[in-house]
């Protein structure tokens, strides 16, 4: 029987050398269906492979090729001709994978390396084709409108493509140019989420800062189209279209100063719609599905339609459909109506919160408030506990709610039967009780209760029977308890409250983000804390006025103990879900509040690596890039601080290393502080050593002016750190240029430095110097025409007792040497000959042999003869 295989396999050898390829893949088939062994049988299918290549059939090809190497992963043969099977078929990125294996097996192979050149050719040809937008955009829509194309991956890779074009504008353009809109609409039609989602965030990519376009697209979409998308059962969606909305307002509200009119009139449609979501109690039948996220958009909408009015008449017309459409509730529609109208004076609180304020004046809205906290129903006491709570942080309405609401709030926590209740009671006595902040002195509460309150949200936080809109209220309380630094103790010791929290800043509840945020804050104190004068203090206390004093275990000691624990809780992956989030629940205040987190997480030079191991320095980018100036600022410093420690192209990989630049920048400016200055300058110098590419980046986002404002500061860390940075930037050719131009100082600042007393100055400058006059040659012959003094300093520089030092100032000396035979005459008429000497005599190495080229040089230009024993 092995004889027939042996004999099968010769038969199908010679029909295939004849060319009959349908002949030796009959006798390969026959040869298989004999039994043969495993190491026969991987022969056989790379040979029927072979012949489907031939035949032009490369879908059957791979397939043989695969089951051969299932047999023998290293066999070259099946490797190779599985790579041609997938270059035909379009699959080069495979196809890569499998020749750069034979190659590995096989480096002297000449075809293999010529095939793995050519398929690099045709990668980066297609590369540059399907970066055409036009042929991008036709095929995303056509792969995502496809019902055949089941393969969801495909799918996803299109819709993802698709997000990723529209944040350029020359790519929105195109989508809006190519059908888009209708087409976009298609895919919401779908009811499919990830189409929904990917279709509302490329109509942000599309609207962005574009009025034009926005217009169009309202006149295709309809407002009420896209605001009925906030009441969508999924959460991601109904936030993709709250953020819609918002970019939407944006774009029009520029429309509208331009005096572009006519489209006030779908911004009202739109206030109606938002309303009816933020004031809804329950769904009602028919009507739109409403989450306590929906709700939450709608407050976030409601604020920023507020804020972009631009004048009293509109602010007052605002106020009066807000008034008119609460009053239609409240008025004639029974409990029913009552409820609405104060949900939906809740909703304002959240968002514009003047509006807010002036619908709690109607007639009769506040005392319903507080006659319905006594209600027996549980969702009527509950709509009014929140209204009350929503009130009390509202600065105007405070003096009567503390009056009537404190004794009410305590009443229902220490009565009621259901925790939903107490919860809520709870919370609004901590943000009536915390008013004093973080002063130590200034307590409302009785000494100890602050700890029981705190102790029992804890308890609510950590039971997970209990649904996750109860328990966000629990993190609202201790976002306000938290001000207390016992508080903070005993919440960092308590592992089992941590991990429930970071669960629920992960969970569909987004709403609970800023009261997570701000706990963090307050547990890493990374809030504002101003040091009072001294001077100051002690006036005070003679004038017997209040003094506000810091609580004993908000001390440094204390305050790192804690983001230790914090850290070993999975505080930063927690924090990179937070960042993640595309909800608009994430606004640039609580952007801030993590950004300050970050900041505290990275003071420790031992932390960082955890910081980084956890997805930290991914996360501080989007952080950086985009929120509050403060916000933006504190992750560019935690950025900075990630850069100078870590290998920034394993903390940043990829592509993300580029977009730290910007930021780096942004803190080069006079309004930073100085420390943040040195950071920067620390970590761009990092960034510059590292590749062409990324000093071009350095370029482009205009650094360069800023740091040579730098090289001049008085403060010698600053100026090292400036001269460091420009000297790796001189590795570009543009930088080069800068030096070379006529009629400027640089090149002088480089050769004074070179001679300062600061040594690490020293070693930059001389490095600067002694890698620009390898590069520009023509700079030697100006070193003398900048200052006299260039011979001392080029002199000390081969006198130091440094190494590194005195090679530097070898290397120059070389450059200059090499560069002109007038300067070499210059120097070898000095003491510099003799120093030569004596470092080419020296110890073998870099020094010794740049010494000895120097001579040599002159040597060759005649200018010294070489010493009788031929040196």
């Amino acid at each position: 029987q092995a004889n027939s295989v042996e004999q099968l396999r010769k038969d199908g050898n010679e029909l295939f050398k004849c060319g009959d390829y349908e002949g030796a893949l009959t006798a390969y088939t026959q040869a298989l269906d004999l039994g043969a062994t495993p190491q026969d049988q991987a022969v056989l299918h790379r040979n029927r492979a072979a012949c489907h290549l031939k035949l032009e059939d490369y879908d059957k090809a791979e397939s043989e090729a695969s089951k051969a190497i299932d047999k023998d992963g290293g066999d070259v043969k099946a490797l190779y001709r599985r790579s041609q099977a997938l270059e035909k078929l379009g699959r080069l990125d495979q196809a890569v994978l499998d020749l750069q294996r034979c190659v590995s097996l096989e480096p002297k192979n000449k075809v293999f390396q010529e095939a793995l050149r050519n398929i690099a050719g045709q990668i980066q040809e297609k590369v540059r084709y399907m970066s055409s937008t036009d042929a991008k955009v036709e095929q995303m829509f056509q792969i995502l409108l496809d019902p055949q194309e089941k393969g969801t991956e495909k799918k996803q890779k299109a819709s993802q493509n698709l997000v990723v074009l529209a944040r350029e504008d020359a790519g929105a353009e195109k989508i809006f140019r190519s059908n888009g809109v209708q087409l976009l609409q298609r895919l919401l039609d779908t009811g499919e989420p990830d189409l929904m989602l990917a279709a509302l965030r490329t109509l942000v990519g599309i609207c962005s800062e574009h009025q034009s376009r926005t217009v169009a697209t309202l006149s295709v979409l309809g407002t009420r189209r896209v605001v009925s998308i906030l009441g969508v059962e999924n959460q991601a969606v109904s936030l993709a279209a709250c953020h819609l909305l918002q970019v939407m307002f944006d774009a029009l509200k520029e429309g509208v100063k331009k005096g572009f009119r006519g489209k006030e009139g779908a911004i009202i449609v739109g206030l109606k719609k938002i309303l009816e979501v933020g004031g809804s109690v329950q769904d009602p039948p028919g009507e739109l599905t409403v989450t306590a996220n929906s709700r939450m958009s709608a407050s976030i909408l409601l604020s920023k339609l507020f804020d972009d009015l631009r004048c009293d008449a509109e602010r007052e017309n605002f106020h009066r459909l807000c008034e008119n459409y609460i009053k239609s509730w409240f008025e004639g529609q029974g409990l029913a109506g009552k409820l609405r109208a104060i949900q939906t004076v809740s909703c304002l609180l959240q968002g514009p919160c003047d509006a807010g304020n002036r619908a709690l004046e109607l007639n009769g809205v506040m005392e319903s408030v507080i006659a319905l906290c006594a209600s027996e129903q549980e969702e009527e006491q509950l709509v009014a506990v929140e209204a009350l709570i929503h009130a009390a942080g509202k600065a105007k309405r405070a003096s009567f709610i503390t009056a009537n609401g404190v004794s009410l709030l305590k009443d229902l926590y220490k009565r009621s039967e259901k925790d939903r209740i107490r919860i809520r009671a709870l919370v609004g006595l901590c943000k009536l009780g915390s008013a004093g902040g973080t002063d130590f002195s200034m307590k409302q509460f009785a000494e100890g209760s602050t700890l029981k309150l705190a102790k029992q949200c804890r308890k609510w936080l950590c039971n997970d029977q209990m649904d996750a809109g109860t328990r966000r209220w629990a993190v609202e309380g201790l976002a306000y308890l938290t001000f207390d630094a016992d508080v903070k103790e005993e919440f960092v010791e308590d592992e089992a409250a941590l991990k429930a929290l970071f669960q629920l800043s992960k969970s569909e509840e987004r709403s609970v983000l800023f009261a997570v945020a701000s706990a963090l804050v307050n547990c890493t104190n990374s809030y504002d804390y101003e040091e009072p004068d001294p001077k100051m203090v002690e006036l005070a206390k003679y004038a017997k006025q209040h003094v506000p004093e810091q609580h004993p275990k908000d001390k440094p000691s204390f305050v790192r103990a804690r983001v230790k624990k914090l850290l070993a809780a999975g505080v930063v992956s927690a924090m990179t879900c937070m960042v993640k989030t595309e909800s608009p629940v994430l606004t640039s205040s609580c952007r801030e509040l993590l950004s300050r987190v970050f900041l505290a997480l990275v003071e420790e030079v031992e932390d960082r690596g955890t910081v980084v191991a956890q997805g930290g320095g991914k996360a501080l980018i989007p952080l950086a890039l985009e929120g509050t100036d403060v916000g933006q600022t504190k992750a560019a410093q935690a950025l900075a601080k990630l850069t100078i420690t870590s290998n920034p192209e394993m903390t940043f990989p990829g592509e993300r290393i580029y977009e730290v630049v910007r930021p780096l920048v942004s803190l080069l400016h006079l309004n930073c502080s100085g420390l943040q200055n040195f950071e920067a300058l620390m970590a761009l110098t990092n960034l510059a050593g590292i590749s062409e590419r990324l000093r071009q980046k350095i370029l482009k986002e205009k650094a360069v002016p800023m740091i040579e404002g730098y090289m001049f500061e008085e403060h010698e860390m600053i100026r090292r750190a400036a001269t460091e940075c420009m000297c790796n930037l001189a590795m570009s050719k543009e930088v080069q240029d800068l030096f070379e131009a006529t009629g400027n100082d640089r090149l002088k600042l480089l050769v004074l430095y070179s001679g300062e007393d600061d040594e690490l100055l020293r070693r930059a400058a001389a490095g600067g110097l002694a890698m620009l006059t390898s590069m520009r040659p023509s700079l030697c012959s100006r070193i003398p025409q900048v200052t006299t003094h260039w011979l001392e300093i080029l002199q000390a520089l081969l006198l130091s007792p440094n190494q590194e030092l005195q090679h530097r100032g070898a290397v120059v000396v070389l450059n200059m040497v090499e560069a002109s035979r007038e300067m070499a005459s210059t120097l070898m008429e000095s003491e510099v000959l003799e120093i030569l000497s004596v470092l080419a005599k020296g110890k073998e190495g870099p020094v010794a042999r740049a010494a000895a080229a120097s001579l040599g040089k002159a040597v060759e230009y005649g200018l010294i003869k070489p010493s009788q024993d031929g040196e």
